[in-house]
């Protein structure tokens, strides 16, 4: 009988002396196989628990539980188990972060997969077109660039194109590249870790002083509004609202809890809501600045990092907003804005690997490839007509819900 007759098998074995990037290290082994390696520090025994792209299941073993809880909060994984393993029980979700997918079975985790949220429908609006006018004499010429890690940044490429503007003649706005992307994806990703472990309270001051000084920036923000197409009126009404989205966030940002898990055995279940780490936001063309500011927020709020691709229409108000963010503490590289072609854009944010989620309320076929090419890393996708939304309407708990993934740590108690 062939070895193929038989069944491929392979014993129960304990491999050591293992390098971190070694093959049995790096990769799912589906059998009864065991890497060991040693640490001296929790740290680095969290450090080589990370060094992998996938996050199913872990365990962690230790006599101290302060050290286990503290352990349990750092690593990336969807469940955590204490001082035990496999458990597992339809009260509690169980999935997995990073290329372990994404999604969650059992739990109350487990029904929003099957639950689709009611958002508010806008009615259509026709698109206001701005021809150009000649410039008014006076004032220099403005080229707005790009914001990454905290800086303007002008784009790899050199390039920028003209839009014309209500007060008379042109403004040149930044094309960003490629390059472009990754230079703001590495400067999310450097940015995460800080952010996402800054506590829940720090985060909605620094989004509360967002508020004060946006509200201090009408103004400009009027006549970004206004030099692309909206009304006095509702310029007015769309940066009201914007400020009361930013206090919004800042309210909620120390208060999105976990929840506590009643599996029918000896186990205390409790829930962590963590940060994707850096999120790639499209923003919709119709609301320039609510819509952007409604996509951003709850990510950032919950400890992501955000690279944000603003309107092609009229991205006059977020390269204004990101004025005001230089002075409003927030840490760099947290938001990045990158104008341009959505058509160059996007794909490259959606194929490269330091992005960990992607929303796309733009076009169609924008979100199209969006989800195309998050397959490759599985980036959680969230891909909708942004056009087709009412931004005024009060914000839907899905977006603070859709920014964290759920860890679920199990620790034992009683005899």
């Amino acid at each position: 009988m062939s070895t193929a007759e038989k069944g491929w098998f392979y014993p129960p074995t304990l491999l050591t002396n293992v390098e971190p990037a070694a093959t049995v290290a790096q990769v799912e082994i589906f059998g009864p196989v065991l890497v060991s390696m040693t640490f001296r520090t929790p740290s680095e025994a969290v450090a080589l628990a990370n060094n992998t792209i996938y996050g199913l299941a872990s365990s962690v073993w230790t006599q101290n539980l302060d050290v286990a809880h503290d352990i349990a909060s750092q690593i990336r994984a969807g469940t955590v188990w204490v001082n035990c393993s496999n458990q597992l029980d339809a009260s509690a979700g169980f999935g997995g972060f990073r290329e372990s997918g994404f999604g969650r079975e059992g739990g109350i985790e487990g029904m929003y997969e099957y639950l689709k949220p009611s958002l508010a429908k806008a009615k259509p609006e026709a698109t206001k077109q701005i021809e150009e006018t000649p410039a008014k004499g006076g004032g220099l010429d403005r080229t707005h660039k790009l914001y990454i890690g905290g800086k303007q940044a002008r784009p790899d490429g050199g390039y920028s194109e003209s839009l014309p503007v209500a007060s008379g003649g042109t403004v040149e706005i930044a094309l960003g590249n490629r390059k472009d992307v990754r230079n703001a994806v590495e400067a999310a990703d450097g940015a995460a870790t800080a952010w996402a472990k800054a506590t829940a309270f720090n985060r909605s001051q620094v989004l509360y002083y967002l508020a004060e000084n946006l509200e201090a920036a009408k103004g400009q923000m009027i006549d970004a509004l206004t030099e692309r197409g909206s009304t006095e009126a509702d310029a007015e009404k769309e940066f009201e609202a914007s400020v009361d989205r930013v206090l919004y966030y800042a309210a909620w940002a120390d208060k999105n809890d976990g929840r506590v898990h009643l599996p029918p055995s000896r186990m205390h279940v409790y829930t962590r809501n963590e940060s994707l780490g850096v999120a790639a936001v499209v923003a919709p063309e119709k609301n320039p600045l609510l819509a952007a500011l409604s996509l951003a927020l709850p990510l950032i709020a919950n400890g992501n990092s955000v690279v944000l691709v603003p309107s092609r229409q009229n991205p006059l108000p977020m390269v204004e907003l990101y004025r005001v963010v230089e002075a409003s503490d927030v840490p760099g590289g947290v938001f990045n804005v990158i104008t341009g072609d959505h058509a160059d854009i996007v794909p490259t944010l959606a194929d490269h690997d330091g992005v960990a989620a992607i929303w796309h309320f733009g076009a169609e076929s924008g979100g199209f490839q969006a989800q195309k090419g998050s397959a490759g890393n599985l980036k959680q996708t969230w891909c909708l007509d942004g056009e087709s939304l009412d931004w005024h309407a009060n914000p839907s708990p899905e977006f603070f819900r859709r920014s964290t993934q759920v860890k679920n740590i199990w620790v034992p108690y009683g005899a």
